[in-house]
């Protein structure tokens, strides 16, 4: 794909508007994961490098009723100085006299960032007149933020149309990594998948089969395949009214000559508690009055294996119930598994999406694999085959 980069511009003297995304966790307005704010720096310093004021747009969280301090970009303020070792201003505003006003103090060298973009209905309905007002404080406009670009926002979409416009670094590497992954894999290329409900995934999975060699289905949307072949659940998480639907895909997958790989053990349990009494049995054989919570030991060992033979992952969801231990055993086992190939130079690992960045974390796998995607709906729906917006806007 051919994207516009900051290599198209001569940024010497003129206001550029930055879309980032500042939307982190915090606890009582104090930034409490920089991994957001880390991704943004090498474009933000590279626009200052070459003589820009870079001023950021962003949303954060989802405001529903205009203001609320609570959602406030300013919250961000002093991680972004951390991150950026640059003095970093704030407008109240994201339009309007207030916000233009900041953008012609806004001293050289330093950064200013907006208020929350959301606090505008146009911003989601993508108007015209509110992404005018955006365009109104640069002279050109770059894109950095893959994991809204699923979004015909003003601030994704709106201002890219009206100001020359091109990709920042983090979204020319999240293309770059997953079409490395999807569009060119080298083969044997393998997909996890997991997650709670197979209703979630089911255009995922749909478009997966065809370049995928393997799938590996884990977590609650395992059970209702599970289910669909006939085993007992018992209290499980599973969707009854989808087991055609996964017969379905299954047969799909056998004739795209795709193997599916489901739980060949599982660990139970009769309460979804951490540290709850368990056992480990065949994928058979669930009490009907327990739960399945992850997969068993002999589950991961056939997962490691064709891990050992692949070349290319791509992952999205967790194994098991990661967040209650030791409900995090199989994610974890696989996760590690992974790394050590990545890291051992044997294969090409690409993950993404909120649970599965959390669950790769608190392995401490995320670290070695070859690209963690800091986007959640767009790492999925780019895997699903659509056309982003905020990509194909930025598109020679």
């Amino acid at each position: 794909m051919s994207l516009r980069t900051l290599d198209d511009f001569d940024f010497t003297g003129k206001n550029v508007l930055i879309r980032v995304d500042v939307n982190v966790p915090t606890d009582n307005g104090r930034v409490t994961d920089l991994t957001r704010l880390d991704r943004i720096v090498p474009t933000v310093l590279e626009v200052l490098k070459k003589g820009g004021k870079p001023i950021l747009l962003s949303h954060f969280g989802r405001p529903t009723r205009g203001f609320d301090l609570n959602l406030s970009t300013q919250q961000t303020v002093n991680a972004l100085s951390q991150v950026l070792k640059h003095r970093v201003h704030f407008a109240t505003s994201c339009i309007g006299e207030t916000a233009q006003k900041a953008v012609e103090t806004l001293p050289a060298g330093d950064v200013l960032l907006l208020e929350n973009t959301r606090f505008h209905a146009g911003e989601k309905n993508n108007d015209p007149e509110f992404a005018a007002e955006l365009a109104k404080l640069g002279d050109y406009f770059v894109s950095d933020t893959f994991s809204t670009a699923h979004r015909a926002h003003a601030s994704v979409v709106g201002v890219a149309e009206l100001l020359p416009s091109c990709a920042g670094r983090l979204m020319e590497e999240e293309i770059k990594q997953l079409e490395a992954a999807l569009s060119k894999p080298e083969r044997p290329v393998l997909a996890v998948v997991g997650g709670a409900k197979v209703s979630s995934k089911l255009e995922l999975l749909t478009n997966l089969i065809t370049p995928m060699d393997t799938i590996v289905i884990g977590g609650g949307m395992a059970n209702t395949f599970l289910a669909a072949q006939g085993y007992n659940v018992g209290q499980s998480l599973c969707e009854h009214d989808l087991l055609d639907t996964a017969r379905e895909i299954l047969k799909n997958a056998k004739d795209a000559n795709c193997e599916i790989v489901l739980p060949v053990d599982i660990v139970t349990s009769h309460e979804f508690k951490a540290y709850s009494d368990n056992e480990t049995l065949a994928a058979d054989a669930c009490p009907a009055d327990s739960m399945i919570l992850d997969a068993g030991p002999k589950t991961v060992e056939l997962i490691k294996s064709h891990l050992d033979k692949s070349k290319t992952v791509i992952w999205n969801g967790p194994l098991g119930a990661f967040e209650i231990h030791p409900y995090n055993a199989a994610t974890d086992a696989a996760a590690t598994h992974v790394a050590a190939l990545t890291k051992a130079g044997k294969l090409l690992s690409v993950a993404g999406g909120g649970d599965t960045v959390a669950a790769l974390n608190s392995s401490n796998a995320g670290k070695d694999f070859t690209y963690i995607s800091t986007a959640g709906g767009a790492f999925l729906e780019w895997l699903e085959g659509k056309t982003l917006p905020g990509v194909a806007v930025l598109q020679n």
